[in-house]
């Protein structure tokens, strides 16, 4: 299982790289491989603000859907367009081409309460 030390983490299973007041969001290799084959991701909050924690998108693969939550507060920026014809990219690497939305964060302070790669691997158990 690959879990990036210089990653943060959510116990929604998804991963955040904070660059000054944008954080790069995805969800994790564990995420990945527990929904299996992922066919479609849909995100209709581009240019919208939203809470921590408010649903942001979906993500669907062949055995089931699950919503995407905002890790942190503020307005999406970015989609990843390449995911709308490769929806699969995020199985091949979700720490690098399968990312999913960039966001322009509201309050960067609200990343402290974010998992380290240490407390992530113990939530999932590895």
């Amino acid at each position: 299982m690959n879990i990036p030390d210089n990653l943060k983490y959510t116990k929604d299973h998804e991963w955040i790289k904070i660059e000054g007041d944008l954080a790069i969001v995805g969800i994790t290799d564990f995420a990945q491989n527990e929904l299996g084959d992922i066919v479609f991701v849909e995100v209709d909050t581009l240019g919208e603000s939203l809470d921590k924690e408010e649903t942001f998108g979906t993500i669907e693969a062949v055995k089931t859907v699950s919503d995407l939550f905002m890790p942190l507060g503020g307005e999406i920026s970015e989609f990843n367009e390449a995911l709308e014809s490769d929806p699969e990219t995020i199985n091949k690497d979700p720490y690098g081409e399968g990312w999913i939305i960039k966001i322009k964060l509201a309050d960067v302070s609200e990343s402290e309460d974010l998992l380290t790669a240490a407390e992530y691997k113990e939530l999932i158990g590895s």
